[in-house]
């Protein structure tokens, strides 16, 4: 049988293992990054920050630092599927995946579907960042040169 360029064989075990892999990528970055956003306003940390869809309004200080950290974890996690996932073709699938996930993290911790409409434009924005700066990264190593072996020819 020929071998074909990048052919891949599905092994559900490794997609399984890159979920969970990118959902703990993105809770620890999250958690970092609004950890670093409560140091600088002098806010207690709470899961409402990350679960709750009142915390992130334009109303208020806390709500648009909160948002700032989603949108600096979209950039991260863009990273993390840089560094994982390596396929641009992936990316989208992958960002699409954890914010569903986290929606529904979301559900089961208010008891119901995020209502506000500032929680979904953030979420919205954070998915199409992380997967188009995903992509881009993960398309710019696919895209890159194959070195060709330059060493000494013989003459024959």
């Amino acid at each position: 049988m020929a071998t074909h360029f990048r052919s891949y064989i599905w092994d559900p075990v490794l997609i399984v293992c890159q979920i969970v892999l990118m959902q703990c990528i993105y809770y620890s970055f999250l958690g970092l990054w609004l950890a670093g956003v409560d140091s600088l306003v002098q806010s207690s940390r709470s899961l409402d920050q990350i679960f709750s869809y009142q915390a992130l309004g334009f109303a208020t200080v806390q709500g648009r630092l909160s948002m700032m950290a989603f949108i600096l974890n979209s950039l991260t996690c863009a990273l993390g599927l840089w560094f994982f996932i390596r396929r641009g073709k992936q990316c989208l699938d992958f960002t699409v995946t954890v914010h569903f996930f986290h929606m529904i993290g979301c559900w089961i911790y208010n008891a119901h579907l995020p209502a506000a409409l500032s929680w979904w434009l953030v979420n919205i924005a954070c998915m199409a960042l992380m997967a188009v700066i995903g992509e881009y990264l993960c398309m710019r190593t696919e895209l890159r040169a194959i070195p060709v072996n330059t060493g000494p020819k013989s003459n024959l």
